[in-house]
């Protein structure tokens, strides 16, 4: 008996994790944002790679310490890879530990929130203002001044140095 109510509740888990992710997720993409850059799903294929057009058109993920950009150390500007809008410092990047690009603040009004669900309980998705692509997660567990780690894939990320935020 203890078998089976094992099993039932596992598959009943599973379902209620599937269901809430199909409901609950409310992206930019899922919401159906108007951003200043707006492409069919055919013309960003065009112009992204598979792995960039998963991460930024589809809100997926690319796998840890993946990214060449997590190492960087170079002084400039990380642009969106989608529509080139300036998004983070490197003034504001860290080494948190984790694999991917991390940043105490992205640049001012280059970046929109929305609460994601697809892991059953909240996160703050971070997406680009411009284009609306998925760029990651915002945690409230960073280094100060502000305590935040925007948890950026590298993929979605192109890097110029020596750029400055205007």
């Amino acid at each position: 008996m203890r078998r089976r109510q094992f099993l039932f509740t596992s598959m009943l888990t599973a379902a209620s994790a599937g269901l809430a992710g199909l409901f609950f997720s409310h992206s930019a993409r899922s919401a159906g944002g108007s951003f200043p850059v707006t492409r069919s799903d055919e013309e960003w294929r065009k112009i992204l790679t598979p792995d960039q057009f998963s991460v930024l058109r589809q809100e997926g993920t690319e796998r840890p310490f993946s990214s060449q950009l997590n190492d960087n150390k170079k002084s400039g500007l990380y642009h969106c890879a989608g529509c080139d809008t300036a998004l983070y410092s490197s003034a504001a990047k860290f080494d948190s530990g984790t694999g991917w690009p991390s940043f105490t603040s992205a640049l001012a009004g280059a970046t929109a929130t929305t609460t994601d669900y697809k892991l059953i309980y909240p996160r703050v998705e971070e997406h680009c203002a411009t284009c609306g692509g998925h760029l990651g997660h915002v945690f409230d567990d960073g280094p100060p001044p502000t305590g935040k780690r925007h948890c950026i894939n590298g993929v979605v990320l192109t890097f110029r140095e020596g750029d400055v935020a205007s």
